[in-house]
């Protein structure tokens, strides 16, 4: 032994890092357990490995710290930075499917994201959510089951979309009509819903903010492929939200917030007799409530 100190392996925590999280873990043993403390203890013993793992250098350290500021400064009642950071990470789709777990042949949920509203109008069946008429026309029939195929009748459906150019009417109140492409549907006895509305289009998660730059700088996507976001309500049943996907949008396969699912994925297939409409069937099934 020559004294000097034993140099870890690559890849290896130095004992210095090892032992600073152990002291961490340590004193969060001496208080009282909690879910928060458990969850902190993973974190900080998670951020020591990575850190020691690249060997993170006092400038890149600046440079995280700056990041997560700038973020902070883009997150206020109009816009939620942090929220954008956990979607485009995946981290939202991920606690969505750990909370929402459905069974085997039960449509899944999605996230709702940030551009639903509770105050859409009530309609008829039938009734057409394009208050501008711009856009490729676009006609959906579609029914409300039970995991055994039984319909469901008197379910609430909650219908919110982009337009033609991938804006949601809230986005751009001075140019869409209010509650422009939302609306709320009962479905009737035999379980099924119709309505009118306009292809969607898909469209990319900001860019001008520290996250957009981030996922750019990364050489990863922004986009989200088209869809039409559905939640449907029915007692007895649990609340199912979810996004319906064109299958045939070039981005189906790079969906930037993780939200596509083969059981997601529709046919925008061209109407019958129109020219230039499309037809989307479609089958949302609810599983019941369970207990505890």
């Amino acid at each position: 032994m020559d004294g000097r100190q034993q140099q870890p392996q690559p890849g290896e925590s130095p004992p210095a890092t090892r032992a600073i999280a152990s002291d961490f873990a340590a004193r969060l043993g001496r208080v009282a357990p909690s879910r928060l403390g458990d969850a902190v203890g993973q974190l900080v013993a998670a951020l020591h490995e990575i850190a020691a793992k690249i060997a993170l250098t006092p400038e890149e350290m600046r440079t995280v710290v700056a990041f997560l500021t700038e973020a902070g400064h883009h997150a206020d009642s109009r816009r939620q930075e942090w929220v954008l950071l956990a979607d485009a990470l995946g981290l939202s789709s991920l606690v969505e499917d750990m909370a929402t777990t459905r069974p085997a042949g039960a449509t899944p949920n999605t996230l709702a994201g940030p551009f639903y509203r509770a105050d859409a109008p009530d309609l008829p069946n039938g009734a057409d959510l394009s208050r501008d008429g711009k856009g490729l026309p676009l006609a959906v029939r579609g029914r409300v089951v039970t995991l055994g195929g039984a319909p469901v009748s008197g379910a609430l459906i909650e219908v919110w979309q982009a337009n033609g150019e991938g804006r949601y009417e809230n986005q751009e109140p001075d140019r869409q009509p209010e509650n422009n492409l939302r609306g709320r549907f009962r479905s009737d006895g035999q379980g099924r819903f119709n309505f009118r509305s306009v292809m969607p289009k898909g469209y990319a998660l900001p860019s001008d903010g520290p996250v957009g730059r981030l996922i750019v700088q990364l050489g990863l996507c922004l986009e989200r492929p088209a869809h039409i976001h559905f939640r449907v309500s029915a007692e007895g049943h649990e609340r199912l939200t979810t996004h319906i996907f064109d299958r045939a949008d070039p981005a189906i396969g790079r969906d930037a917030i993780f939200g596509v699912k083969p059981e997601l994925l529709a046919d925008f297939r061209p109407a019958e007799g129109a020219a230039d409409g499309r037809l989307l069937d479609l089958k949302l099934v609810l599983c019941p409530l369970r207990q505890g």
